[in-house]
């Protein structure tokens, strides 16, 4: 007869009972799981979301383009829509002569962002007297980049009126103080920052002041900490940014005279600080102006 085989005993744990116990504690529930990957997952989709809600690129239904363009507590809607509004009108899309009265209105925006941009957009089509206007009466606008805008925009009305506002565009832009105080804390020299770019904190008596940039660019020279400066001092220099540059430079290619020579010379010097592109539209610009002088 085959012999029966033997009942093999429990096999113990040989990390001892105690170590089981906490190998089981460790082990995740499965409530516990689900939360994990939830946490994981809202940590990448939250970044996707604030990027999508924030891209002037997401297309606009008409409903929307006109909630947007009203939407006086979102300053960032409003320049969504702006932004598509342009793109539109460059494709010629005539149904959008509806909005040009906003347009118009909001060429007083209180937010310089949106005046930045809405005279960018009004450049889009040439067709309208109404533009051309809006746009003439905006070069006396406080930011230096509206009237900038405003300026290169007229260039596409074939009108150089803001040529004084398109030569400035190429230069460094100058920050004072306010107040009279010191400086407590500071941005460094060769930084890049953006338009509105904090520059520098300054402790005045009437209490702390930012000094901020109208530009963007790159900062040249700032005021370091434990420096006092007076009421009206210079406390920052940022030279313009590239883009801004090169789009100053294909204006003047078209409008400039033999007096703006100066203002563009230097961006024709081989630097490293001066893209490729930008010397070689200096040098094109600087041969189209002496063109037209010697006519």
């Amino acid at each position: 007869m085959p012999i029966p085989p033997q009942a093999s005993a429990p096999q113990a744990d040989p990390d001892g009972p105690a170590v089981a116990e906490l190998k089981s504690k460790r082990s995740m529930s499965r409530t516990q799981k689900i939360l994990f990957f939830t946490t994981g997952w809202l940590i990448v989709l939250m970044p996707f979301l604030f990027w999508w809600n924030t891209w002037f690129g997401r297309h606009l239904s008409d409903q929307q383009l006109t909630e947007y363009l009203h939407d006086d507590k979102k300053p960032r809607h409003i320049q969504h829509a702006l932004v598509q509004t342009g793109e539109r009108m460059s494709h010629g899309d005539a149904a959008l002569k509806q909005w040009y009265p906003d347009l118009i209105r909001l060429a007083n925006d209180p937010v310089e962002e949106v005046r930045n941009t809405d005279a960018w957009v009004m450049g889009q089509d040439t067709s309208g007297a109404s533009f051309h206007e809006t746009l003439l009466k905006m070069l006396a606008d406080s930011s230096p980049m509206v009237r900038g805008n405003a300026a290169l925009s007229l260039v596409r009305f074939g009108d150089a009126t803001g040529r004084p506002q398109i030569v400035a565009l190429l230069q460094p832009a100058q920050i004072t103080a306010r107040a009279t105080g010191h400086v407590v804390d500071a941005d460094r020299p060769g930084t890049a920052i953006h338009q509105g770019g904090l520059l520098a904190k300054l402790a005045t008596p009437g209490g702390p002041v930012e000094v901020r940039s109208p530009i963007p660019g790159r900062i040249r020279s700032v005021s370091q900490p434990g420096a006092n400066v007076a009421v009206g001092a210079e406390v920052a220099v940022v030279d313009p940014g590239s883009e801004q540059v090169w789009e100053a430079l294909r204006a003047l290619y078209l409008v400039g005279q033999m007096d703006d020579l100066a203002a563009i010379r230097p961006y024709e010097r081989d630097l490293p600080d001066i893209p490729d592109h930008v010397r070689q539209q200096a040098l094109e610009t600087e041969k189209a102006i002496r063109d037209r002088s010697r006519h």
